[in-house]
């Protein structure tokens, strides 16, 4: 076994028992932090299949923001998870139903003959100055052009309706508008008041 196979196998047993933990542990805090774990060695494994650009998406966009953003709300909401574990004998059957059958699909996928451990090998190793970067953008807008506009264009009508909905005038809100704090002049803010001195009895 050389060293990069071992380096996999490393790996891949780390994602599995971090993918494990993260529906086994019962602190919403400790499973997002083991799917961090997994995230980081999902994009090891990326690099060892010389796709960097992938491996650095991951690590950026759904450890940087997502990841952070799911351990700002857990935290912050402070959920109680004693409820929601009233159920689980309740709905078990159907769980482990659901987990048979994807154990199944899993099994009919990896027994394939384009799946098998006979058409397990390396890659070819690319020549100095490859780059999947550059590949990556030749072909995505090149033969994928289209589709990738037309999911631009779907992106950012999710985003116009997302701010549409969000953004609505309630009447018990308050807001400022800073375009007449701006034209506001001091004799309007502040009035001088005169008033006559008292003498103390």
């Amino acid at each position: 076994m050389d060293f990069e196979r071992f380096i996999f196998y490393v790996f891949a047993a780390i994602l599995i028992f971090a993918a494990a933990r993260v529906i086994t542990v019962r602190n919403p805090v400790h499973a997002a932090l083991h799917l961090v774990l997994a995230f980081f060695t999902c994009s090891a494994l990326w690099l060892l299949l010389e796709a960097e650009f992938l491996a650095i998406t991951l690590v950026l966009v759904y450890v940087g923001a997502v990841m952070v953003l799911f351990l700002f709300v857990v935290m912050m909401l402070d959920i109680n998870t004693s409820p929601l574990r009233e159920g689980f004998i309740r709905y078990l059957p159907l769980g482990l139903g659901v987990a048979a059958l994807i154990v199944m699909e899993m099994y009919l996928v990896v027994r394939a003959r384009n799946f098998g451990v006979d058409s397990v090998t390396i890659p070819a190793r690319h020549p100095e100055g490859y780059s999947n970067v550059r590949e990556i953008g030749s072909v995505l807008y090149t033969d994928y052009v289209y589709p990738f506009e037309i999911a631009s264009v779907i992106l950012l009508v999710a985003i116009i309706a997302a701010i549409a909905l969000t953004m609505r005038k309630r009447p018990e809100t308050k807001s400022q508008n800073p375009a007449e704090q701006v034209a506001v002049k001091a004799r309007d803010r502040v009035r001088v008041v005169e008033m006559k001195a008292e003498e103390k009895q």
